[in-house]
């Protein structure tokens, strides 16, 4: 490909700036880095799945990434600007017909990448939690496809998926035989879970779950900026690969966060965004769409130039997708389900959230659910808002609730934690009943501490006003005078944790695979 635009105005950006320009190169574009700023310019190539051949698309596709990131990003980016002059003798700006455009955006340090965070183990679980909460508000807000629309349709996903597998079948090179059979595999599975999934995408496409999303949303397009994790470089060349399933933009994350050694991230990150979405009714498609991106990063890194060596940097993303439609979850036994069973403070939440970070399990939360049936928020108190959430009616529908979410998370083959105190033997019978009717194994994770740490635990909690409980003090001297201990076939299927000392999560894990099948 003719460079010399690109490094002529490299050239003239490092005799402006007095200081050396970086080049960094995709398949698709060309970014210079000044030491404020990033300058893109896309490339004049034509594919199967964008069109910047001439320089009015160029134009136009500059001012769609402008417009489309700043939902995300909008202190990074900053405008479009014309090049004119010669492609010899290119200037920014300034008047004459332009030759070209370029993006320019704030410079951050390439450490700030969420992949390097990983790989410095400089990533913060906060910074996951807070991310998770701020990509589900802005789905949230995004305008929604038509419920009848190509977009989300169970032909067009099914299609986008199968040509990523021929774009991935055309890079094979000669002696690849192990590379072609798992294409092979993999496409004869896509071809199996589009028939088995095509209810579930017609009812997420008429519930709203398609929406104008990021579309890109792989570890290298989150960056760490004024604290918190920030989303750029959305796709904006192809409306049909934004335009998704909101389920499809988590999936992006989680697999990558997985490609990359991080489970327990992944896990803590849908955690998070489910409780700000309540969108577990999507876990039925989650599974397809991370085998999906998985072949959409190794087409890209098939793509992408090589390093010096002629080596590609980063996971080996077609042995994830393996990975991922061999089985529900990394580590994991498939579907079944465990209670938690403690007063408040006894550490159920803590507890919870580290096991399902370690099991690969997803959390169905009474303190949120509880919330969200109110339209509150996981961190809103309900008597700010003039509310009574905690009446009789109001616990009855807010078990429903849980049921109906975990008996949805279930289903989608995932090990599922259902966080209520269950201080009630009805409420934990329903629940043991639902793990009969699906026929997955039960368990209770009984949480304890002595009644004085209780105390402490929830007043400190109180004072902070940082979670979603709002059991004070005065819940909990109820609690210690009317809940319904165990009973003996209950303690059968308990596993017991004081949470007096540190516990032990890997052993907890593996008490909970071995626990409960006989019962199923």
């Amino acid at each position: 490909m003719d460079t010399t635009l690109i490094d002529a105005l490299r050239a003239q950006l490092q005799q402006e700036t007095g200081q050396p320009v970086a080049l960094v190169e995709t398949h698709i574009s060309w970014v210079l880095l000044t030491p404020t700023q990033a300058l893109k310019l896309k490339k004049p190539v034509r594919l199967p799945f964008l069109d910047f051949g001439s320089v009015e698309s160029r134009r136009h596709f500059c001012e769609e990434e402008l417009r489309l990131n700043r939902r995300f990003a909008p202190t990074l980016y900053i405008d479009v600007a014309p090049v004119c002059g010669t492609r010899e003798s290119p200037r920014i700006g300034g008047g004459g017909t332009p030759i070209d455009h370029v993006v320019r955006m704030r410079r951050f340090a390439e450490s700030a990448l969420l992949r390097n965070l990983l790989v410095s183990n400089a990533l913060e679980p906060r910074l996951l939690d807070g991310f998770a909460k701020r990509l589900a508000g802005l789905h949230g807000e995004a305008q929604r496809a038509a419920p009848v629309s190509c977009f989300g349709a169970p032909d067009a996903v099914v299609r986008a998926a199968n040509d990523v597998l021929a774009s991935l079948r055309a890079q094979l090179q000669e002696g690849e035989a192990d590379r072609a059979a798992s294409l092979a595999g993999i496409g004869a599975w896509i071809e199996e879970q589009g028939q088995a999934l095509r209810m579930a995408w017609i009812a997420r496409q008429q519930a709203g779950a398609v929406r104008e999303c990021h579309g890109d949303l792989h570890l290298a397009n989150v960056v760490l900026v004024d604290g918190a994790l920030t989303p750029f470089d959305c796709i904006e060349f192809d409306p049909a690969l934004r335009w998704i399933d909101v389920m499809s933009d988590v999936a992006f994350l989680t697999m990558d966060l997985k490609a990359h050694g991080h489970g327990e991230f992944a896990f803590r990150f849908l955690d998070g965004w489910l409780q700000h979405s309540g969108d577990y009714a999507g876990l039925q498609v989650l599974r397809f769409y991370e085998v999906y991106r998985a072949l959409v990063r190794a087409m890209a890194s098939g793509m992408a130039p090589g390093d010096r060596d002629g080596k590609k940097k980063g996971p080996d993303y077609l042995a994830s997708a393996r990975r991922l439609l061999a089985q529900p979850e990394e580590g994991a036994q498939g579907a079944r389900l465990m209670i938690a069973h403690g007063l408040s403070g006894s550490g159920k939440s803590s507890v919870a959230l580290q096991l399902l970070c370690a099991a690969g399990a997803v959390r169905v939360r009474s303190d949120v659910e509880r919330k969200r049936l109110f339209g509150l928020a996981p961190l809103e108190r309900s008597a700010a808002a003039g509310l009574d959430i905690y009446g009789a009616e109001a616990t009855r529908r807010t078990f429903e609730k849980l049921r109906a979410c975990a008996r949805d998370a279930l289903l989608a083959g995932y090990p599922v934690i259902v966080d209520a105190a269950f201080l009630r033997r009805a409420e934990r019978q329903g629940f043991e009943a639902l793990a009969t009717e699906l026929r997955v194994p039960f368990s209770i994770l009984d949480c304890s501490a002595t009644p004085a740490t209780l105390r402490r635990r929830v007043a400190e909690r109180d004072a902070t006003g940082t979670d979603a409980s709002e059991a004070g003090l005065a819940v909990l001297e109820r609690q210690l005078a009317t809940h319904e201990p165990l009973d003996a076939d209950e303690r059968r299927a308990a596993i017991e944790v004081s949470t007096e000392a540190t516990v032990d999560i890997e052993q907890l894990r593996a008490r909970w695979r071995s626990a409960g099948f006989e019962r199923c």
